[in-house]
C-alpha cells in the first residue's frame, strides 16, 4: 500500500460509510496494525514464521476504528489486537453479520483496571473501596491515557454515579506517555498516585505496582480480566484453513508480550530484532504453533521454519 493511500486510510471518518479501496489480495496476508507496540511485535513474529511456509506478509499501519473497517470489507486479514470487553462495541455487529471471526484469545492474562505504586498498596489502599477515604492524598485525581478511550469512559461513568464514591474525583487524562510519566516522577518521590493499569506492557516489568482490587467489576468481570483477541475476516478464514489454524494456535503469555513492548517501545529496538529473538528464545512454543501447519506445498511447517530461521 502506498503511504499516500495509507495516508486516506487513516483520515476517513469514523462514521465514514465510503468504501475502503482495495488494498488486499489472496496472495498476501495482511495484517492491521495500530501504533502499538505489542500487536507489532507478535504481528512481525507471525510474518517471520509465515515466510518460510510460502506466504507473503504485509502490515498495514492504520488505526483502530478503520482497521474494523477494512476487515469488514475485505481490505485486511488479520488483526491481533482485539481487546475485549473495550472494544466489544467495534466487535459484536460484524461477528453478528458474520464479516468477522475470531480465532483465539492470544494473550494469557491480560487485565485492565486502576493500579498504584506498590508502597501505597502496603500501606492498606488495596481496593477501590480504600480510594475516597484516602482523597486528600490524591488530590482526587486519576490518571488516565487518553479522552475518549474505553477506560475514560468507564471512569467518567464511575464519577457520574458516584462509584464507590468517586462522584467528586477527577481524571487527569494525558496520554500513555503522559501518564507514566506522571506515576514514575510520583513513585521516585513515594508519593500517592493512582491510574490506569494493564498487562500486557512494560510498566508490569519497570513499575513497582499493584492493581486494585473492585468487586463491582468496573472494568470488567474477575477484576478488569480482558481478551485480547485475533480476529480474521471469515472468508479469508474459510479459504485458509491453513492460516486459520496457525492462527488458533499463535498465542503467548502475558508476561512474554510485556517483555515484547518493553524491547520495542521502551528501549527502541526494531520490532524485527525483538520478533527474532523471541522466536530464536522459544523454539518449543514456535514447535507448538506450527502443529498441524503445512507450507504453501503441503510439506510440516516445522522443519520448513527450524530450517530457515537456524532454530
Amino acid at each position: 500500500m502506498t503511504h499516500t493511500l495509507t495516508k486516506t486510510l487513516i483520515a476517513l471518518p469514523l462514521a465514514s460509510a465510503i468504501a475502503l479501496p482495495a488494498i488486499a489480495d489472496d496472495a498476501t496476508l495482511d495484517f492491521g496494525v495500530p501504533a502499538w507496540p505489542g500487536i507489532t511485535v507478535k504481528s512481525e513474529i507471525a510474518s517471520q514464521l509465515l515466510q518460510p511456509l510460502g506466504y507473503e506478509t504485509r502490515n498495514q499501519e492504520l488505526g483502530l476504528q478503520v482497521i474494523y473497517q477494512a476487515l469488514e470489507t475485505g481490505d485486511l486479514d488479520v488483526f491481533l489486537g482485539g481487546w475485549m470487553p473495550a472494544q466489544q462495541d467495534m466487535l459484536k455487529p460484524r461477528e453478528e453479520s458474520g464479516d468477522i471471526i475470531r480465532l483465539a484469545n492470544n494473550v494469557d492474562g491480560a487485565q485492565m483496571t486502576l493500579a498504584v505504586p506498590e508502597y501505597v498498596y502496603e500501606s492498606g489502599i488495596q481496593s477501590f473501596a480504600d480510594l475516597d477515604a484516602n482523597r486528600e492524598r490524591f488530590n482526587g485525581e486519576i490518571y488516565g491515557f487518553g479522552a475518549g478511550s474505553a477506560a475514560s469512559e468507564i471512569l467518567n461513568k464511575a464519577i457520574d454515579n458516584d462509584t464507590w464514591g468517586l462522584g467528586d474525583w477527577s481524571i487527569v487524562d494525558t496520554s500513555t506517555v503522559g501518564m507514566l510519566s506522571a506515576a514514575e516522577d510520583a513513585i521516585s518521590r513515594q508519593e500517592p498516585i493512582v491510574w490506569v493499569g494493564w498487562t500486557p506492557h512494560w510498566m508490569n516489568l519497570e513499575l513497582p505496582m499493584r492493581y486494585l482490587d473492585d468487586p463491582k467489576n468496573l472494568f470488567g468481570e474477575n477484576n478488569g480480566q480482558s481478551e485480547v483477541l485475533t480476529l480474521m475476516r471469515s472468508d479469508y478464514a474459510e479459504s485458509h484453513p491453513n492460516l486459520k489454524a496457525f492462527f488458533e494456535q499463535f498465542t503467548f503469555k502475558a508476561e512474554e508480550q510485556s517483555w515484547m513492548i518493553q524491547g520495542f517501545g521502551l528501549e527502541e529496538r526494531s520490532a524485527d530484532e525483538v520478533a527474532n529473538e523471541w522466536i530464536r528464545s522459544n523454539p518449543e512454543r514456535v514447535q507448538t504453533m506450527l502443529e498441524g501447519v503445512t507450507t504453501q506445498e503441503g510439506e510440516p511447517a516445522w522443519p520448513a521454519v527450524r530450517d530457515a530461521l537456524s532454530l
